[in-house]
């Protein structure tokens, strides 16, 4: 199954589960707050106010599209509980990942930095919700040239230090390394250490045979990294599984909270 085969199927199976930050779960609704995004949550006062009245929190089911490669971008998403990957898609239907972004960040920088549009494919890895903002809006408050200028750079460089490394790790290490970078990253960006996923989506967003990924995910369950049952995936041990990754992960998350240091005081920001 090539990725539009994927997003035109209907959900059935694992993926159709209720989970906490699911859409279609009624406490979801209530439980979400601008400053579960780590960006939101270190905005200072004055640009928080600006913004907060123009979120619209918007459920963001598994395999929706935020935007198509070369379409023009009317808004960004700033994700709560929800993953949206950034994929490359193959004129034969075919694709990689090049990026997640989870609750550390933004979907949409191609809006702020000018060029408006993105060869890349933004797509729902993970459902949950997320917050979106329009992008006049946003854009207008990145050129006030304030905080928000400053936070949102940063985060791109750490963007594109994820982009980077991910070509890295896919021409150099093994689909077992891969998979172990790919776990983590995904977990870190979700509020337990468990998620819904196929062998055959994650082969998709690797960019891999779904052999590869059925014998690496076979591995990690049988040394007790990991648990895996119809889709549902449990990380048992991380500390196991960042000492059986690559070295890749390591050098993104450095490079996240190299950049955005804030970030590790956002609980101490009240939540609105």
């Amino acid at each position: 199954m090539d990725i539009r085969t994927w997003l035109t199927e209907p959900l059935r199976g694992p993926s159709t589960l209720v989970r906490k930050g699911d859409p279609g779960n009624p406490m979801a609704i209530s439980a979400n707050t601008p400053r579960q995004n780590h960006l939101l949550a270190a905005l200072p006062a004055d640009e928080w106010d600006r913004l907060r009245m123009h979120m619209e929190l918007r459920p963001m089911p598994l395999g929706h599209v935020l935007y198509e490669s070369g379409s023009t971008m009317r808004h960004v998403y700033f994700p709560t509980t929800s993953i949206v990957s950034l994929l490359y898609v193959m004129e034969d239907g075919s694709s990689a990942e090049i990026a997640i972004v989870g609750n550390e960040g933004i979907v949409g920088i191609s809006l702020f930095m000018g060029g408006e549009t993105t060869p890349s494919r933004a797509i729902v890895q993970s459902a949950g919700y997320a917050y979106r903002v329009p992008g006049n809006l946003l854009k207008e408050e990145f050129f006030r040239a304030g905080p928000l200028q400053r936070l949102l750079l940063r985060y791109t460089q750490a963007l594109i230090t994820q982009m980077a490394q991910t070509a890295v790790c896919n021409r150099h290490h093994s689909v077992e390394q891969q998979l172990c970078r790919w776990l983590l990253m995904s977990i870190d960006r979700l509020p337990s250490d468990e998620l819904t996923m196929t062998q055959e989506l994650i082969a998709n967003m690797l960019g891999v045979r779904r052999e590869g990924v059925t014998e690496s995910a076979g591995k990690l369950q049988k040394l007790g990294l990991i648990s895996y049952n119809r889709g549902h995936i449990v990380v048992l041990d991380r500390p196991a599984l960042e000492a059986h990754a690559c070295e890749c992960y390591a050098v993104v998350k450095q490079e996240f909270d190299r950049l955005l240091p804030d970030l590790d005081n956002r609980k101490s920001i009240s939540a609105a």
